[in-house]
């Protein structure tokens, strides 16, 4: 049978992008289709963003540090609306490359929704169009709880485009996206009250980064409160009354809920071709990215595997090099990296310790906590963490765990290392570089013995 394209691709985020700039470049004929903007969530409403509000945030403490190192500083104010604006810039500056790379690879992009007709037809906008190979890169999307009022509430995708900056903000959420969030409100000078109905923020982080992020946030000023939940949201003349579960009441000029995302499947049609779905709505796949149909493929968060664009990347590289370059490749979901942008932020590769446990049995650990140096000539108390897990037999560093400034940027390399199978003998044969934070990752020796 002769098809419209050899590759019809949906959603036109960081997997679905790469996967069709490289099977348009081993010779198939390919179109992406997208209803929103080009660039998926990392692009237009993550990462990116995200991460620029970051930046934004964390001047306030540089400014106040700045004057122990002797720097006369202006009482600094900032301004939410020249962010915004630069924000707005350089995401369709980056949208705007997106439609480069997909042009410039012969790639056809359909500027409209895509549903499924069966395995191999899909209706894309009021055009029907077929295709050998369909890929589902549709990614997730923020849920939210059916409380009374939520509809006065916002998720991150709002938080990017707010017109003013809340001066009163409440976060509900545990995860690394409501600790990111809190901490960027807070840097801004919001009064921010983070509340999650569990035990301890950071679930699936090793429990000493759970412990020590928590710590450090409510240094700064986040009012931390666990076991806590809203159980109604109401608008008042001066802002929003959330009532929790206990009863008690909070006054808020904004609620932001980071209470997990789901994949983007809803209404797509794919039960109606026959693709088998997770209980959560995510796309069944196996370890090629193949669905329960042949020729029906997906990559990135709707699947539910490891939500990171980089993630999504390799599995649509993956993708490509399995169907179009005679190359069968299965993208290997261990030892991957991974950031959390908090305030300090977090790195990690690997295994946690409750995992390596369960695992491998005893494992050792070599844990420092420490003041960092910039902190000596400032009047600022944050702390920093370096933590190794080492299975003993073998040697083999299992996993390791950065609180501080630049994890983020530290843990890549040692993710080589840990991806590469190093042992804590060969981490104490490199030298360290001195003085930085990294260097406590080599320089460990003697072993944990606390909780």
């Amino acid at each position: 049978m002769t098809y419209d394209y050899d590759l019809f691709i949906i959603g036109a985020g960081s997997g679905g992008v790469r996967a069709s700039r490289i099977s348009s470049g081993m010779g198939a004929k390919v179109a992406i289709a997208e209803e929103h903007r080009v660039g998926g969530t990392c692009v237009i409403r993550g990462c990116v963003p995200k991460k620029l509000f970051v930046y934004a945030s964390h001047f306030a403490e540089d400014f106040e540090d700045a004057k122990n190192y002797g720097w006369t500083v202006e009482k600094p104010q900032h301004d939410w609306k020249t962010l915004i604006r630069n924000k707005d810039t350089e995401i369709d500056r980056l949208n705007s490359i997106y439609y480069t790379i997909l042009s410039n690879n012969n790639v056809e992009l359909y500027e409209s929704r895509a549903e499924l007709i069966d395995n191999h037809t899909v209706k894309v906008g009021d055009k029907i169009v077929t295709a050998e190979y369909i890929l589902i890169a549709t990614g997730g999307t923020p849920t939210m709880p059916d409380v009374p009022g939520i509809e006065h509430a916002i998720s991150s995708n709002e938080a990017f485009y707010l017109e003013e900056m809340p001066k009163r903000v409440v976060v509900v959420g545990g995860g690394y996206i409501a600790v990111e969030f809190a901490g960027i409100f807070n840097g801004l000078g919001a009064e921010v009250i983070q509340l999650y109905r569990g035990e301890q923020i950071l679930r699936g982080f090793d429990h000493h980064v759970q412990a020590m992020v928590a710590q450090e946030i409510t240094k700064k000023g986040v009012d931390l409160r666990t076991h806590s939940n809203p159980a109604k949201i109401e608008k008042t003349a001066t802002g929003l009354r959330i009532t929790l579960e206990d009863g008690s009441t909070l006054e808020a000029d904004a609620i932001m809920y980071a209470t997990g995302r789901r994949p983007n499947t809803e209404g797509m049609g794919l039960e109606s071709a026959g693709v088998e779905m997770k209980p959560n709505g995510a796309v069944k796949v196996d370890a090629y990215s193949k669905t329960s149909i042949d020729n029906i493929y997906s990559v990135g968060d709707v699947t539910d595997r490891i939500a990171l664009t980089p993630v999504a990347i390799h599995e649509g590289m993956a993708f490509a090099e399995t169907v179009f370059g005679n190359k069968p490749r299965a993208f290997e979901h261990s030892d991957v990296p991974s950031a959390v942008f908090s305030q300090p932020p977090v790195g990690s590769v690997g295994l946690t310790e409750a995992e390596a446990r369960e695992k491998h049995g005893d494992v050792d650990i070599y844990k420092s906590e420490f003041r960092p140096m910039k902190q000596t000539l400032t009047q600022g108390s944050e702390r920093a963490m370096v933590k190794l897990i080492v299975e003993p037999k073998s040697d083999r560093v299992l996993g390791v765990h950065i609180v501080g400034a630049d994890a983020g940027e530290i843990i890549q390399g040692i993710g080589i290392a840990v991806k590469c199978g190093a042992t804590k003998e060969q981490f104490d044969a490199t030298v360290g570089v001195h003085p930085t934070l990294a260097e406590e990752i080599v320089t460990m020796r003697e072993k944990y013995t606390g909780d």
